[in-house]
């Protein structure tokens, strides 16, 4: 994750495109995200390998749960 400016972010997905984020209206407000975080994108319809919507962010505990239950590798 990289933060563009404003709401954009260019992020590197595990399927190995990177596409360009938007950060929701709801995050936005609520969530701080910054460079390196894991989260979730939702790929827009019409332009899918493109861009998506942030749509969550995962604080550092749940990145190591989930590394822990192999849900993502360990050296992501």
């Amino acid at each position: 994750l990289k933060m563009l400016g404003g709401e954009n972010v260019m992020i590197k997905c595990n399927d190995n495109v990177t596409r360009r984020g938007r950060i929701r209206g709801k995050l936005k407000r609520r969530v701080w995200i910054r460079d390196n975080d894991i989260v979730i994108i939702a790929p827009w319809d019409f332009k899918d390998n493109e861009r998506g919507d942030i749509v969550w962010r995962f604080t550092l505990p749940q990145v190591q749960w989930l590394k822990e239950n192999n849900h993502i590798p360990k050296d992501f």
